[in-house]
């Protein structure tokens, strides 16, 4: 079970329903959600409530490489 499943466990029935829906537009590309590059990286993220999601590009295909709860280590080792 890699991180992304074990956080979706720990979580609320609500909060796993919209961050499994957050993560169909994103991998769908649509243009709905905020999406910010984060600085000197090829790194992406989206922001939901106390949530990041950080995800790349790569070719066509889009990677999520991460799911955090927002804290001051959300961004370091990318």
């Amino acid at each position: 079970m890699n991180k992304i499943e074990k956080l979706l466990l720990k979580v609320s029935k609500k909060d796993q329903e919209s961050l499994l829906g957050i993560l169909t537009v994103i991998i769908n590309n649509s243009n709905t959600l905020k999406v910010v590059k984060i600085k000197n990286s090829d790194f992406f993220r989206v922001r939901f409530k106390q949530f990041r999601i950080i995800f790349h590009k790569d070719k066509q295909e889009i990677i999520i490489d991460s799911i955090k709860l927002r804290n001051e280590n959300t961004y370091k080792n990318l």
